[in-house]
């Protein structure tokens, strides 16, 4: 009787301290035996799995709960498989799962998805085939959830047609089936494999949405992005609502396209239904406002966040260095670093591209200085681009070619191209030439450094040069492969205007638009003139009536 009242109260604790007062129960009582309280104490090590895993006490309690154990049954090594694969624990489950089968423990269908988790997390693919081939031999391979994690597995390593051939042999499949197909091309980058796999679910929950939505955003279509969104509040009938992921997602859509009135719209969505507001939806709207040129709103929502990391306090320093506010930006990078936060190299590359806007090269060296020496980040490329655009703007090009050579790692095509763009600026033919050839030499059909080495033969006059170029980029076949693209929001809807694939309508209605501008620019043109005639002449008859 007392042992199915200390079950009872297992099956119910919620904390560690619950768990604690009932293992304090089970080893006074005098009427247990020692097989009962073997049984309650593994009980008590699958509670602590399954509902506390997420605290370093209680990873600690199950491990010492375990090894006090006289004989750690298959559920025992089951739940500390299960508890060491869901947290950062230094104990790889994988050990537990080696000791068990040293004892003639055999796994069951539990066994399995967490090991393969934890092969997912790592990328253990030799590991994930021993598995796999344990799992058949043991056949457990019928299994749903062993085969839905072989699938996730898989695609999260890479083989995602591994993972489709197991998928496709699958009998039953559910929506962890379906979602990590989906999220294996995802990764992958087949955009439009996923979105095959997205049309033919019958079933989708938020994270088949959040999958998608994200995975578009990251893979350069945002536009589809936004209208995966809109599809989503159509479709769900209210059943899957957008988390802060998905808010989080679709407002770094609305960043990469400019699209102001969406992202305001994303924002009153958050507020309206109250979502909650951390610092990672905060920092997606600051960069999200930032990059539609609204700089008061990104501070607005900097002022409003409770807390802020320093991904938070990046965030608002890129804002204040895109726009050109150099004073901000390293004046909020003070008050970051008086509240303790130490800068990543984000922040440097921030600060060193607001420098770059604002020309301040005093101040670009000491920040590249301090990077390195106070806090002991090394520069990356982004860090070693932002310098040579520094000091090229400011013509400062022997300093450049110095810092480049002495580079610890093989200089990039952008940090090359930093000085090439400022050999255009300044017109240094002899440095320009130089580097133009040292890139053309890594990038032969890159059109855009034969245009810039065009320019700078321009500016120098040398036109017998820039025909030459000209000529060898016809003889070559080297052209502009990716056509202009622009793109304006209009009432809520994203534009785009290209100089190739523009609908035939649409090119008529701008030429007529066009033609209108000229029409009144003309008509203005000719009414100033008329009018400065007019007084002209009065001017002089009065000149005359007057002598």
């Amino acid at each position: 009787m007392r042992s199915r009242v200390l079950a009872r109260l297992i099956a119910r604790s919620q904390t560690l301290h619950h768990l604690h007062q009932i293992h304090a129960q089970i080893v006074t009582s005098p009427d247990l035996s020692p097989s009962t309280s073997t049984s309650l104490l593994t009980r008590l090590l699958f509670s602590c799995s399954s509902t506390t895993t997420t605290s370093p006490s209680s990873l600690s309690y199950a491990s010492a709960l375990f090894y006090h154990l006289p004989s750690p049954s298959l559920s025992a090594y089951n739940s500390m498989i299960r508890i060491h694969s869901s947290t950062s624990s230094p104990l790889n489950p994988l050990f537990f799962y080696a000791q068990m089968l040293s004892l003639s423990i055999l796994p069951d269908h539990l066994t399995f998805p967490f090991l393969l988790k934890h092969c997912s997390v790592h990328s253990y693919l030799t590991t994930a085939r021993c598995l796999h081939t344990h799992v058949f031999e043991l056949g457990f391979d019928a299994d749903l959830f062993v085969q839905n994690a072989l699938v996730f597995v898989y695609a999260n390593c890479g083989l995602i047609d591994c993972a489709r051939l197991l998928f496709d042999e699958m009998r039953v499949r559910d929506v962890v089936s379906w979602n990590s197909i989906l999220t294996g091309n995802l990764r992958c980058g087949k955009l439009d494999e996923a979105m095959s796999v997205f049309s033919e679910m019958k079933e989708r929950n938020v994270r088949t949405w959040n999958a998608i939505i994200t995975g578009f955003v990251r893979g350069g279509r945002a536009r589809e992005a936004l209208g995966l969104f809109y599809e989503m509040q159509l479709a769900s009938d209210g059943y899957v609502k957008p988390d802060k992921v998905t808010v989080a997602s679709v407002v770094a859509a609305c960043a990469s396209l400019g699209a102001m009135d969406q992202g305001r719209w994303v924002h009153g969505y958050l507020k309206r239904h109250m979502l909650e507001f951390d610092v990672v939806i905060g920092t997606a709207l600051i960069d999200m406002y930032g990059k539609c040129g609204c700089v008061e709103r990104a501070i607005e929502v900097f002022e409003e966040l409770s807390e802020r990391d320093v991904l938070a306090w990046t965030a608002m320093i890129s804002v204040f260095a895109t726009h050109g506010l150099a004073e901000e930006a390293f004046g909020l990078f003070e008050e970051m670093v008086r509240q303790g936060l130490r800068p990543n190299h984000v922040t440097f590359g921030a600060l060193l591209s607001a420098c770059a806007h604002a020309g301040l090269v005093e101040k670009g060296r000491w920040c590249f200085d301090v990077m390195k020496r106070v806090y002991y980040i090394e520069p990356q490329q982004q860090h070693f681009a932002c310098i040579v655009d520094l000091l090229g703007r400011a013509g400062h090009f022997e300093e450049a070619e110095h810092l480049i050579n002495s580079m610890p790692v093989e200089p990039d095509s952008f940090v090359w191209g930093a000085l090439l763009g400022a050999c255009r600026m300044h017109g240094n033919v002899e440095i320009g030439e130089r580097v133009a050839s040292y890139l053309i030499g890594l990038d032969p059909l890159n059109h855009v450094l034969y245009v810039i080495l065009s320019d700078i033969y321009a500016r120098a006059n040398r036109f017998a040069d820039v025909k030459k170029i000209r000529s060898y980029m016809k003889d070559h076949g080297i052209k502009k492969t990716t056509p202009g693209c622009s793109m304006i929001e209009i009432d809520g809807k994203i534009l785009e205007f290209s100089a190739k694939g523009m609908p035939e309508d649409m090119i008529d209605q701008l030429e007529w638009v066009l033609n209108s501008i000229v029409c009144e620019l003309k008509c203005t043109e000719n009414l100033f003139n008329h009018r400065k005639d007019v007084m002209e002449n009065t001017l002089i008859g009065g000149l005359a009536e007057a002598s």
